[in-house]
């Protein structure tokens, strides 16, 4: 009972009563229109907000004709059943269900501890991904041909020769940087692909090797400094955890909440006759 989850529930569900019984003695009744002090309150605030002053009485009077009418015909829809099988209904009304499970999670305040432990067991949600920096001396396969591989071997023995070599005179020219700064493992990969950032993972620290491919040519490489992954402090990424965690409380209540309702309902569910047999 101490839980701000219990009250919120326990609150909703009087207020649900509470309407349901003074409801049905007043603006449930047909022929019984009644806008409620309250009603006409947040309708002045809605245009003051929006207008950025207050509605005159003809305004006034105006905003509660429409409330009005709209009522009239929203009851005349609904004695007529123009709301059974419409989608954008069903839809809406599916909506506000969600947006209850929605409301109820928002009240939660997660502590320090909730956290640390929905960090732990989501470990690679969170992880800051492993770092590379590193030199390339690109060949183009459309200038070398089948010579390719054996150009960029020639190149990579004179590199390993003298490695403070003119890099601008082995390889061909490109736009891609001869040297590259320290970047995660995913934007080199979208550069130049996965598979050559595996390979680019792989080779060793401060030595010319290769060739490696990527979807521009072959590449000699040289990788200059090394970052491992690793799981950030609690502090690093606490509203990104404060946030996962609400939305996976979300569904844990949208979860139960269905499951309760679903409680109350027998579903069958009768096939077309030409419909193939599924599971």
């Amino acid at each position: 009972m101490s839980e701000p989850l219990v009250h919120f529930l326990l609150l909703a569900l009087a207020i649900f009563v509470g309407y349901r019984v003074l409801g049905a003695g007043l603006g449930d009744k047909p022929g019984n229109i009644v806008v409620t002090a309250p009603k006409i309150e947040q309708m002045a605030t809605v245009f003051t907000k929006s207008r950025q002053r207050p509605p005159t009485a003809e305004e006034l009077k105006a905003l509660i004709d429409d409330y009005v009418k709209e009522e009239v015909l929203v009851r005349g829809a609904l004695a007529l059943g123009l709301d059974r099988d419409d989608t954008v209904v069903r839809r809406r009304l599916r909506q506000k269900m969600e947006f209850l499970d929605a409301a109820a999670a928002e009240v939660l305040t997660p502590t320090d501890a909730d956290l640390q432990a929905y960090l732990q067991v989501n470990a690679a949600m969170f992880e800051i991904d492993p770092m590379l920096a590193f030199q390339q001396v690109f060949f183009n396969p459309q200038r070398h041909g089948d010579a390719t591989a054996r150009d960029a071997g020639s190149a990579l023995e004179a590199l390993q020769a003298d490695p403070a070599a003119n890099l601008a005179f082995l390889g061909d020219p490109t736009l891609l940087p001869p040297d590259l700064p320290l970047a995660s493992k995913t934007s080199i990969g979208q550069t130049f692909g996965a598979e050559f950032t595996e390979e680019l993972d792989k080779t060793p620290l401060d030595r010319w090797t290769g060739p490696i491919a990527s979807g521009f040519g072959l590449h000699l490489i040289r990788v200059s400094k090394r970052v491992p992954g690793r799981v950030p402090a609690l502090e690093e990424v606490r509203s990104a955890v404060a946030r996962e965690w609400t939305n996976t409380k979300r569904e844990e209540l949208e979860g139960q909440r269905f499951a309760e309702l679903f409680k109350h309902y027998t579903v069958s569910i009768e096939f077309p006759a030409s419909a193939e047999a599924g599971p």
